[in-house]
């Protein structure tokens, strides 16, 4: 039982704010079922064009104070698309991190997806947790986005600790919502801070899995580990709550939980 945030959070001043994560829409190379990895910087398909404008559409009347994205074409493409339809990004700019990249896959970027999990099987592992020679280990990706996110956490709590609503001391258990489908702003609305975060499949799987393992995120009832850990599909979303609080003029995570993972209903529209 984590009775630590609801005593301790009262007692300070904390921030909370949304981080939406998306993936980024489908490629060519998504389409073929082929790795693209780091080193492949393709564009988006035809099809993947048309995700990030149900992506856009879908969450054009959510508020958004920050953006940060994968520095890979395909990220931005889909960021872009999204921002386009969103009037509270029209004076935002969209902080592109070198950090939110895909997984290296190593030797096998350009091959079959399908080759790489027949690989894992054969080590007696999964993908995408497997790391084909030359490619990035687990590990490795996660420190990734353990940097990542004390960047980004620094930086909301710079541009944002004065803006906290009255609320902010109160704890919030994660909605009881579908992971699968809901409304657009579920668990942001009232949330004046709230981050979208643009990167890739394999990537979000660590980021979820450290959420979890790591940063003990609670979830929303009904959630399985199976789930949760699975690949979102082409533009899919993940939203988490976060909770900051300041100490000696550094901001810290005080809480997170999960309101969704992998939701892709807009994409069925």
């Amino acid at each position: 039982m984590r009775c630590y945030s609801v005593i301790n959070l009262k007692s300070m001043k904390t921030l909370r704010f949304g981080l939406t994560l998306v993936r980024h829409g489908e490629t060519q190379y998504n389409k073929e079922g082929l790795l693209q990895g780091q080193a492949i910087d393709s564009p988006l398909s035809e099809t993947g064009l048309q995700q990030a404008e149900a992506a856009g559409q879908y969450l054009k009347d959510v508020k958004f104070s920050n953006v940060f994205v994968s520095d890979m074409l395909r990220a931005r493409q889909t960021a872009e698309t999204i921002m386009k339809h969103n009037s509270s990004c029209s004076g935002l700019q969209m902080a592109c991190d070198p950090l939110l990249k895909e997984i290296s896959f190593g030797i096998a970027e350009g091959g079959r997806v399908q080759d790489v999990k027949d690989m894992a099987k054969a080590a007696g592992q999964s993908f995408p947790g497997f790391t084909p020679p030359k490619g990035e280990t687990q590990e490795q990706v996660k420190e990734r986005v353990k940097e990542f996110m004390e960047k980004m956490l620094q930086r909301i709590g710079d541009e944002h600790w004065n803006h906290r609503g009255e609320d902010e001391t109160s704890s919030s258990a994660p909605p009881e919502t579908s992971p699968v489908e809901g409304k657009p702003d579920d668990g942001v609305r009232g949330v004046p801070v709230h981050a979208l975060v643009v990167t890739h499949g394999a990537y979000m799987c660590v980021v979820v899995r450290y959420f979890v393992e790591e940063l003990h995120c609670s979830l929303p009832q009904g959630s399985d580990k199976a789930h949760m850990f699975a690949l979102s599909p082409n533009t899919g979303l993940c939203r988490f709550i976060l909770t900051l609080r300041k100490e000696d003029d550094r901001f810290k995570l005080s809480g997170i939980s999960c309101v969704f993972v992998h939701r892709g209903d807009h994409v069925k529209q």
